[in-house]
């Protein structure tokens, strides 16, 4: 068959720029090595618009006929080779440079270009009017995003580049990003930061950060400095959110033996955040729902995911992994050593509960024949993070604490700054430990079944473990038998988790050997043993009613909000003493307790009946894009609760459907589903459709 012209040419460049990318990735890695990068990035938030020059030295490992950089929908305007103009081709996802390069050394590759990321860079809040006065943030995610949608850069992890950076930003904003800041300037409206590195990274872990931030500083035992970033609205929050951090840092820095590699080490919270946290070499960025004061400490905190991006420092950041079936070496590490650390703070109780409950996980995927070996691909969090982590316990006590530290500090220093296998750690362990692995890896890291009754046996050497398991055990058991052993697991000093497993026993129960435990419970004044009295009793007996009502005086806005919402169900008669004492209360930074309250207030009509507009109008207000997921996601449940959405309310769903953020967009697009069940509000939504944006009718139309 003749193929015309035009045929034969596409087949030339499909076999040039478009081969397999992993095809073309090894060879790239093997014939070129990218050295350092210094990039000028503009960043213009009102246009959600990117400038920047970048210029590579590389080094020639063997002689190529072109080569490429990561690009996605990445506009150039100038391309130097060695300081000459070339021919390239733009795919859209990369950008290659068709020339012929001997081994050489001292190459540069420069790049002028402009772009408006599809995704990986977040503007938020930049759209909505200052008026509104809603705090505005700029923050990019590159792993699973990739950093090539705002900087030409390279998507495989594999390829590491030490790299110098200078943002243009607006000068009333804070800039955080990786590295050490060597210099600003002010020039007109626009500010400049310069951020130098010292050692190659993976140019997924590049990050830039900007919000109207509040600085402190500290160091740590070893003299590295150390930057916590907080909005300025949230500045009185800044202790209790990074609680431990200097504690957290040092930890690991003894406990992984290998000295923090980089230059300095920052955090920031971010809104609408991907995920938990992102480990970006010297600069985490976490989750606005994080952000905590003292009495939230207790009910949920910053300490684990900040332990865990840390440890990612070392363990990811530093030794990178070389394949996608070596990832636990990332996630199962900074799992298990963001435990250790938790250990130092929290005690042997809980992070042998922590095991526990994920070991329990771990074995019902397992027994449902869905356990994954830790070394498979693309396997799921549980199993890259959690299993990841038994594993390494398991190994840890398999060859004593003495030659598994020696391993992972050997292990550290052989593949600094580089890439590393399984098989690569693993040596190192067998080496140190003179003992042979191979049944260790089949079981723990090739398997996919849990090992159910190891873990059982490693868990049972807890005291704490063993006294829980008794008490557990009796779940099945009657109250009159058990009691006795209730009575006495509520002695002082009362386990915060078996106190609670006891309490959890006592749901339903109204017999006066019940209600003489409850109170026996109430008396202990754990606030977690309270806490679980207050989420799992749904009648409240008349003889508990005064040591119910003080829970709302606890310091736990999950207690505060779960004891609201039972004593007024309970007693009606009192709702106004009780929504008295909360009035005040907001919660956590989803506002838990205030948006209840705003509820029960609208039910409860002969309460500030001359109110009620004014607090629907906060409740439904808090669905606004300009506040941040959680408190919307909160508000969109209790409007549905009530099935009072204004017009504005629908609009700000059909918003959501479209959000970045996983989890609240797939909140989102359930709620919708619920709502056009109901006829009026499929009318509602129909009448929306000249107010939204392309997206929005297109997805809209598909549920119609």
């Amino acid at each position: 068959m003749k193929y015309p012209l035009i045929a034969l040419l596409c087949c030339f460049f499909l076999n040039i720029y478009a081969q397999s990318p992993i095809v073309d990735s090894l060879n790239q890695i093997n014939s070129i090595d990218f050295k350092k990068a210094e990039a000028e990035i503009f960043i213009l938030p009102k246009k959600k618009e990117i400038r920047g020059e970048v210029s590579y030295n590389f080094e020639v490992l063997k002689s190529i006929d072109s080569f490429y950089v990561d690009a996605r929908n990445i506009n150039f305007e100038k391309v130097l080779l060695n300081g000459e103009p070339k021919n390239f081709r733009n795919t859209g996802a990369r950008i290659w440079i068709k020339n012929e390069l001997r081994t050489s050394e001292n190459n540069s590759l420069q790049l002028k270009y402009s772009v408006k990321p599809k995704e990986a860079v977040y503007f938020i809040n930049w759209n909505i009017p200052d008026s509104i006065k809603a705090p505005k943030q700029i923050w990019t995610q590159g792993q699973g995003r990739y950093t090539s949608n705002w900087l030409p850069s390279f998507d495989d992890q594999r390829e590491k580049v030490e790299f110098d950076m200078t943002y243009h930003f607006p000068k009333d904003l804070e800039v955080m990003a990786n590295g050490k800041l060597t210099g600003t300037s002010v020039n007109d409206s626009l500010k400049s930061w310069n951020f130098g590195m010292q050692q190659p990274m993976s140019s997924y872990l590049l990050v830039f950060a900007a919000g109207n931030y509040k600085v402190e500083e500290s160091k740590s035992a070893s003299g590295i400095p150390l930057q916590f970033y907080m909005p300025v609205s949230e500045k009185a929050k800044m202790e209790p959110t990074y609680r431990y951090t200097k504690k957290i840092f040092d930890f690991l820095e003894n406990e992984i033996g290998l000295a923090y590699p980089w230059q300095n080490y920052k955090q920031a919270p971010v809104r609408d955040f991907l995920y938990s946290g992102m480990e970006n070499t010297t600069a985490t960025i976490f989750d606005h729902a994080f952000i905590t004061d003292s009495i939230a400490f207790k009910d949920r905190n910053y300490v684990s995911v900040n332990a865990h991006e840390m440890a990612h420092q070392w363990f990811g950041n530093v030794v990178t992994a070389e394949t996608a079936n070596d990832h636990w070496l990332h996630e199962g590490f900074a799992t298990f050593y963001a435990l250790l650390a938790e250990r130092e703070i929290f005690g042997d109780d809980y992070y042998y509960w922590q095991l526990y409950q994920s070991g329990e996980k771990l074995k019902e995927l397992s027994d449902t024949g869905k356990g994954e070996a830790v070394t498979k691909a693309k396997a799921s969090s549980l199993t890259y993070y959690q299993k990841g982590a038994w594993a390494l316990h398991i190994l840890r006590e398999k060859v004593g604490e003495t030659a598994f530290k020696n391993a992972v500090k050997s292990y550290l220093e052989l593949y600094k700054f580089k890439t590393a296998t399984t098989d690569n750690f693993i040596a190192e362990v067998e080496k140190e430990s003179n003992v042979d692995l191979s049944d260790f890896m089949s079981k723990w890291l090739n398997q996919t079944a849990f090992q159910g009754f190891a873990a059982l046996n490693s868990l049972k050497t807890s005291e704490f473990i063993q006294n829980h398991l008794n008490i557990s055990g009796l779940r099945e058991t009657p109250l009159e038998k058990k009691a006795e052993l209730l009575s006495a697991a509520l002695n002082f000093p009362v386990s915060d988790y078996t106190g609670q497993e006891v309490v959890y026993q006592l749901e339903g129960e109204t017999s006066a050997t019940a209600i003489k435990l409850y109170k026996k419970a109430f008396e202990t004044n754990n606030i977690y043993v309270r806490q679980a009295i207050a989420t799992s009793m749904e009648r409240i007996p008349k003889e508990l009613k005064t040591a119910f009502e003080s829970l709302l005086n606890d310091e736990s806005y999950i207690t505060q909000e779960a004891a609201l919402l039972k004593l007024w169900m309970n007693f009606p008669q009192e709702v106004s003493t009780y929504l008295d004492k909360t009035k005040g209360t907001e919660g956590f930074t989803n506002k838990n307790v205030r948006m209840l309250w705003l509820t029960l207030n609208l039910v409860t009509p002969n309460y500030e009946p001359e109110k009620q507009q004014e607090n629907y109008n906060e409740l439904s207000g808090y669905t606004a894009t300009h506040f941040p997921i959680e408190v919307r996601e909160n508000a969109f449940g209790y409007l549905y609760q009530i099935n009072s959405f204004t017009t504005q309310n629908l609009l700000d769903l059909m918003q959501g459907t479209q959000h970045p953020t996983y989890r609240f967009r797939d909140y989102s697009r359930q709620l919708l589903t619920e709502l056009l069940k109901n006829d009026e509000y499929h009318q509602k939504f129909l009448a929306l459709n000249d107010r939204l944006s392309q997206k929005e009718q297109d997805y809209l139309q598909t549920k119609l």
